[in-house]
């Protein structure tokens, strides 16, 4: 069984690097399916640079706020330092482990993530850590890589696979099955888009769901 601390590092070592670059590190557009109120509170977890939580909270204001989560510190000193480059001041941004929110029950009116989940290592704690602080109406938007087949275990056990959005991945089936065991009654598959992978099946899924 892979260690939790060696992936926790692979993926900070991985987004350390990122922190520095400006390609786009997600999977689909979930901002504008998401499609943010005035006065609500909004979760992005996986925020990294934090370019979408921003506009998530510009969106927002001037009584709503954003709050942008993510593994990798060096990627929240560079969202901080964005925001107050950009004056932006109904923002936070937290390290934390999307497995272990640091929210309070029912705080959230809306939920974004852009291919992160698939990092996790058990999908079904992430959407029961989402059920819980979303508060009751309450909806996730949510962008993820998932395969057509089970990956070999030598993919599985590879913790910087974990950290390039490769060796975490389930099947669609489980991705999907994962949500509706943390509680949700229903979900919605907004965009589906398949792709290979290191010579292997994936999918490219926006899923939406509401408490």
């Amino acid at each position: 069984m892979m260690n939790e601390a060696i992936l926790h590092k692979e993926i900070e070592k991985r987004y350390e690097g990122e922190s520095q670059q400006a390609c786009d590190l997600g999977c689909g557009n979930t901002i504008d399916i998401l499609a943010p109120k005035q006065g609500e509170r909004i979760l992005d977890l996986g925020c990294g640079r934090g370019e979408e939580t921003i506009k998530v909270a510009m969106i927002t204001s001037p009584y709503g706020y954003a709050v942008g989560l993510d593994l990798t510190v060096a990627m929240i000193e560079q969202a901080k330092e964005l925001a107050i480059s950009q004056g932006v001041q109904n923002v936070d941004f937290m390290q934390g482990d999307i497995e272990a929110l640091p929210f309070e029950a029912d705080t959230f009116h809306g939920i974004t993530s852009n291919c992160v989940i698939n990092h996790a290592k058990n999908k079904e704690t992430v959407y029961k850590e989402i059920f819980r602080v979303l508060k009751a109406g309450g909806r996730f938007v949510v962008a993820d890589a998932v395969t057509k087949y089970p990956l070999p275990p030598e993919v599985k056990n590879d913790p910087e696979a974990w950290a390039q959005c490769f060796g975490g991945a389930v099947t669609e089936e489980v991705y999907l099955d994962s949500i509706l065991r943390a509680g949700f009654q229903k979900l919605e598959i907004l965009n589906r888009r398949e792709y290979l992978k290191n010579g292997y099946d994936f999918i490219s899924l926006t899923i939406k769901a509401v408490k």
